[in-house]
């Protein structure tokens, strides 16, 4: 048997250039621009970048080769990321591959991962995650969403909220709860659900970016077979903790950060190249050079910890702690993007229809609007800030 350290020397700088060989020769053009331009990918964007990655055998950087991933160690994973980013290749779609995958991974039967993995990997089943609702966002263990066995079904009843790409998908992985006795946490349990059953109810919430991606889901009496339950009746809890928990440590926030910099100091030399826009460059100087030093501040975080996660000493509070300072991160420099572009652009980037409908243009600089607005929500989802400030709080100071 091979130990660990037998196994071959991995030459980063070798792979470093086969990536980005790759990269530069396979992404598609057109795919490219919508990415170069912060376009809002759709699912047709997002699985024709899959069907390439998954026929190099890429598919799923982040799993183990058994399961049909790469087998990449974090270093890898993170020039991989740092790659894609800077060829303007498009993320991939995390709620399958990053999210229900690994949990999946974990806690599904042998019969589940012959089910289920294969259209993960190649992209063609699509998954959302139904775990928000009114009242339980934050505080997610208050979810009332009730799921009553009945034979080899469970009949599900109940709301979620802000489930993003839920218009798009053919699954929801779900948390219900089904025991409203002792601890709150002990009663819910995950559900894999196809959003074509019978009874389930698909709605667009507006958001002020004007770009759709969250919805709410209505499910009234929706039939469930026992055989889409994810770990034991009761375990959901422990299934959410596992996602949330690998989550937060994501070498593409990074360097998609490093990226985005780069881009509005771009759209700030455009800015100031306009008649009478000469004085911007030096106006907005101290700010770009003071986001490339959080982005590079980001960096050393996030290397150290894939040195602590692949040394088996990751703690929960510096993923935390990267997620914190990313969200907030995001939101200053998108800012920077959306001064430099000021009344010009901000007040008429979504002009009303005569029929009242608000039209979406498609360009760099309307999109870098639509950016500003959605990254409102990059402190709120996977975990509000104060949320994140807790987790570093407790592990800091204890409970």
């Amino acid at each position: 048997m091979t130990s660990v350290s037998d196994a071959p020397a991995i030459d980063y700088d070798a792979f470093h250039h086969e990536v980005d060989e790759f990269a530069r020769t396979q992404c598609p053009p057109a795919l490219r621009e919508r990415v170069r331009s912060n376009a809002k990918l759709g699912r047709e964007d997002y699985a024709a970048w899959q069907r390439i990655l998954h026929a190099r055998g890429w598919a799923a950087p982040g799993w183990p080769k058994s399961f049909g991933g790469t087998g990449w160690d974090m270093r890898q994973r993170y020039l991989f990321e740092s790659v894609m980013a800077q060829r303007d290749c498009p993320p991939q779609y995390h709620h399958g591959l990053g999210h229900i995958g690994p949990v999946m991974l974990h806690f599904g039967t042998p019969e589940q991962h012959r089910r289920f993995l294969p259209g993960i990997l190649d992209g063609s089943d699509w998954w959302c995650q139904g775990y928000s609702e009114p009242g339980a966002g934050s505080d997610l263990a208050s979810l009332k969403t009730r799921a009553a066995r009945d034979g080899d079904h469970y009949v599900v009843t109940g709301q979620k909220m802000w489930t993003s790409h839920a218009h798009e998908a053919d699954w929801m992985y779900t948390l219900v709860r089904t025991n409203a006795e002792g601890r709150k946490q002990e009663g819910i349990t995950l559900l894999l659900i196809p959003l074509s059953l019978p009874g389930i109810r698909i709605q667009p919430i507006r958001t002020i970016d004007a770009w759709h991606h969250v919805n709410e889901v209505f499910l009234d009496e929706v039939r469930v077979p026992v055989d889409n339950r994810l770990g034991d009746e009761g375990g959901g809890w422990r299934c959410a903790k596992f996602l949330l928990d690998r989550e937060r440590l994501a070498p593409a926030i990074v360097v998609r950060l490093q990226r985005l910099l780069e881009q509005v100091g771009e759209q700030v030399q455009a800015q100031a190249a306009r008649p009478g826009g000469q004085a911007l460059a030096g106006v907005f100087a101290e700010r770009l050079l003071l986001a490339e030093a959080e982005v590079r501040a980001a960096r050393e975080l996030l290397l150290s910890a894939i040195d602590d996660e692949m040394n088996g000493r990751l703690r929960a509070s510096k993923s935390s702690a990267l997620k914190l300072h990313c969200s907030e991160l995001a939101q200053r420099i998108i800012a920077i993007a959306f001064d430099a572009l000021g009344a010009r652009r901000a007040a008429r980037f979504v002009p009303v229809a005569d029929d009242g409908r608000l039209e979406v243009a498609e360009d760099a600089e309307s999109n870098m609007i639509h950016n500003y607005l959605f990254y409102r929500s990059r402190t709120i989802a996977g975990g509000t800030s104060e949320v994140q400030k807790n987790v570093i709080a407790r592990e800091l100071f204890g409970s």
